[in-house]
């Protein structure tokens, strides 16, 4: 998958993940990795990018004596998801226009 498109992808997906409530970062893995693969490599950027953008906040408490961020959404994060529904109509339309022009491919080579 291209990696500008992956990184989109798991942008929206943290920021669902933080709509049932706050979560920190390992915790986002295991639940991101339902869907898609992601790495604390690829995460910890992804988070910052979008504490940067308003989207998210970050808080810090002690947990087991290490000082753990925990994120959550904003209204601005909301936002995002709900445009990102749009862009999947957008997109599915994208996906069917290529299904039929390949379908109409393979029947002018019949």
């Amino acid at each position: 998958m291209d990696i500008q498109l992956k990184r989109g992808l798991i942008e929206v997906c943290v920021l669902a993940a933080l709509l049932g409530g706050e979560s920190y970062g390992y915790a986002l893995i295991k639940d991101i990795s339902d869907c898609m693969e992601v790495s604390e490599s690829t995460l910890y950027p992804i988070l910052k990018r979008l504490e940067n953008a308003s989207m998210l906040t970050v808080s810090s408490r002690e947990h087991n004596g290490r000082l753990r961020k925990y994120y959550s959404i904003t209204p601005l994060g909301r936002a995002r998801i709900d445009e990102f529904e749009s862009d999947k109509r957008e997109m599915t339309n994208v996906f069917n226009y290529i299904e039929k022009k390949k379908g109409e491919a393979a029947n002018d080579k019949n």
